[in-house]
């Protein structure tokens, strides 16, 4: 495993300036949160600006994932919308091929996966509508994956109508398809008393594509700076070496982007206590 970061924590930097720090920093990897301002996927230039990242990646020996949480990329308005649970078909499509899109850079950039969540319902519809217009649209996303050679990988967020494991595992059941795989955050498991880590870690090893770090607190879904939360890290990283886990380990502290430069630093002393045990 390896120890990476994911941009949505510089979001006040130049993406190129973010990658170059990163890199100085010892990090071997970058979650790119797709946004307005760090390879937009609807830019008209799209092309030139993934292909000068490839290249950067590339000079520092970096891998990377694509991450899809952008607030307000697709509304300006709502955050987060629409969603692949959204009510009608014309914004679940919208979310559709935006993640399509997504799925287009991470075959340009050769990353290990996409990274996505559910989204929050906001109707009143019944949990089967609603499942049923998630698992819809992620077949026709899972099926345009293979074709790009592209893993998903789908992480349960509080909050969302994918929330917990118990319901990451229906849906995956429900799916059953050989390109979907787990984002598994730990601070998550924490705020939803889903512990231990590492049981889920054992659990889903074969499925494990990506995982996001951060300190947490149960019952209260705010990323916090390592050493200030509850997450026990000596039975994650004892999970994931178990696990046999050879992916990137990153870092999720997007609240933190006002000192961003700082918090990295402090963050990469952290973890290399246990990630190089």
């Amino acid at each position: 495993m390896f120890l990476g970061y994911n941009t949505n924590g510089f979001a006040h930097h130049r993406l190129e300036d973010a990658v170059e720090i990163l890199a100085e920093l010892g990090y071997g990897g970058v979650a790119l949160t797709l946004d307005v301002h760090h390879l937009d996927p609807f830019a008209p230039d799209l092309p030139l600006q993934a292909a000068s990242l490839a290249r950067q990646l590339a000079r520092h020996n970096m891998r990377c994932v694509i991450e899809t949480g952008a607030r307000f990329l697709l509304d300006a308005r709502r955050k987060h919308q629409p969603t692949l649970v959204s009510p009608t078909p014309e914004e679940r499509a919208g979310r559709l091929d935006f993640l399509k899109r997504c799925v287009d850079i991470a075959a340009d950039l050769n990353a290990d996966c996409v990274s996505f969540w559910s989204g929050t319902a906001v109707d009143n519809a019944p949990p089967g509508v609603q499942m049923v217009r998630l698992v819809d649209r992620l077949e026709r996303l899972a099926e345009y994956a293979v074709e790009r050679n592209v893993r998903l990988a789908f992480e349960p967020e509080p909050g969302m109508f994918i929330d917990t494991m118990p319901r990451y595992a229906e849906l995956h059941a429900a799916l059953n398809h050989p390109a979907f795989g787990l984002t598994l955050d730990v601070g998550h498991l924490v705020c939803t008393g889903e512990l231990p880590v590492s049981g889920h870690l054992a659990a889903w090893r074969d499925a494990l594509w990506n995982v996001h770090i951060e300190d947490m607190a149960a019952g209260v879904h705010d990323h916090l700076m390592f050493g200030e939360g509850e997450v026990d890290f000596g039975d994650v990283f004892g999970g994931l070496r178990a696990a046999g886990y050879a992916g990137g380990v990153y870092v999720e502290l997007s609240r933190h982007s006002y000192d961003a430069v700082r918090t990295a630093r402090k963050a990469r002393a952290f973890l290399d206590r246990y990630a190089s045990v």
